[in-house]
């Protein structure tokens, strides 16, 4: 009997030990930032996107995935990365008063709804009123009276529709200022004659349901045609600028040339 309950305890022994490495691994990580810019189909710059790369030391030129490393951190430490986003982002407040444009953070609903008791974290946000935050994916959303107790988070914006949870049902959960449309729905639409149809059909819809979409996955001179022929508001993607460092923000066009 005795050895029985010692091998039944084994494993979960082992799961447990196995999870407080990997939790281990992940603190170890360093983050990156950069950004990537967005384009109104004007051409006129809209924002830029506050990206974040991870790396472990052990490889420090091997990219780690920013969504199984947020993952891996509880709610005050993500409120932590947070904070170090936006305390970064105010170091270039001269460059938003100039172009007149905005910056976006990705944000989950967990931690939204955590930043109602986190009082030095919601004074920041109150100082930065260009700040955007992108809520991803995720099955817990915060409601939306919860959302309007917390007047300084300004409008949000919805990432990633047609990826994971940011579905149909998302657009009603919460009101959005700009919906993104994810670059692989964006992709999947323009393979055949129906799916850009349905690419018209599907801007219309979301457009319903905010100010504006921006339709992420941009990468050639086509589909930046396609998409400024089209009813989106915006677009973001390598055909515009691959992630640069923040020291790139002053070289940054505020106007897209032959725009």
């Amino acid at each position: 009997m005795m050895m029985n309950k010692i091998s039944h305890r084994l494993p979960s022994s082992i799961v447990i030990q196995q999870h407080q490495e990997r939790r281990h691994y992940w603190l170890e990580c360093q983050r990156f930032y950069t950004f990537q810019p967005i384009y109104q189909v004007t051409g006129r710059l809209m924002a830029i996107e506050l990206l974040t790369a991870v790396s472990h030391p052990s490889a420090p030129g091997q990219k780690q995935s920013p969504e199984r490393y947020f993952a891996a951190l509880d709610i005050s430490q993500r409120l932590y990365v947070i904070q170090e986003q936006l305390e970064l982002l105010s170091r270039w407040e001269h460059f938003f008063a100039e172009s007149g444009c905005v910056a976006s953070v990705n944000i989950d609903g967990p931690a939204l709804l955590a930043i109602q008791h986190h009082a030095p974290l919601r004074a920041l946000i109150a100082r930065l009123p260009w700040i955007r935050f992108e809520l991803v994916e995720h099955h817990v959303l915060p409601q939306e009276e919860m959302v309007a107790q917390m007047p300084e988070l300004g409008a949000l914006w919805l990432d990633d529709f047609g990826s994971g949870m940011a579905n149909f049902s998302a657009l009603t959960e919460l009101s959005y200022d700009h919906i993104k449309l994810a670059r692989e729905l964006f992709l999947l639409l323009r393979n055949s004659e129906e799916g850009r149809s349905l690419f018209t059909t599907l801007l219309a819809l979301i457009n319903r349901y905010c100010k504006g979409v921006i339709v992420e996955g941009v990468e050639t001179a086509e589909q930046w045609e396609q998409v400024r022929n089209s009813s989106a508001f915006a677009a973001q993607g390598y055909f515009f600028a691959r992630p640069q460092p923040f020291d790139a923000l002053v070289n940054l066009p505020f106007q897209l040339p032959g725009c």
